[in-house]
């Protein structure tokens, strides 16, 4: 069953750039509603917590020392049909193959530093919800 809450987080080099301000308006403008948001800086362990599902991947160690290499911004969305709605503005996860227009194609740096992320599905966006704002039902 599809929800309309979605998840992001803008990530250390979109923060450090100063980019925040012009993708949560790129958010706003496309139509999402912000539900919850703050600043905040993971510590690598609780980087590798959020990150769990890819401890056995290669690029684990490297993910989790860059999103604990500077402030975040977590982000709960609403929207009807939130998930795809999102994962269609942000644009591609390689921004060389990101669409025009898409907030990757306009602040991403590389595949890894790649300015935003979002909830691939309705469960994975409660749960990483959850992690940054405890029980999204409440909102």
């Amino acid at each position: 069953m599809s929800t309309n809450k979605t998840f992001t987080m803008i990530k250390p080099d979109a923060v450090a750039d100063g980019n925040s301000g012009a993708i949560i308006k790129m958010i706003e403008e496309a139509g999402f509603r912000i539900v919850a948001l703050k600043k905040t800086q993971l510590t690598p362990e609780r980087a590798g917590q959020f990150y769990a599902v890819h401890a056995e991947r290669p690029f684990y160690n490297d993910l989790c020392k860059y999103m604990s290499s500077g402030p975040i911004i977590p982000i709960i969305l609403e929207k009807e049909n939130a998930v795809a709605d999102f994962r269609t503005l942000i644009g591609a996860t390689n921004p060389a193959n990101a669409d025009e227009g898409t907030i990757r194609k306009l602040f991403a740096k590389s595949i890894e530093a790649n300015a935003i992320h979002g909830s691939d599905s309705d469960e994975n966006a409660q749960i990483e919800g959850s992690f940054f704002f405890g029980n999204v039902e409440q909102f």
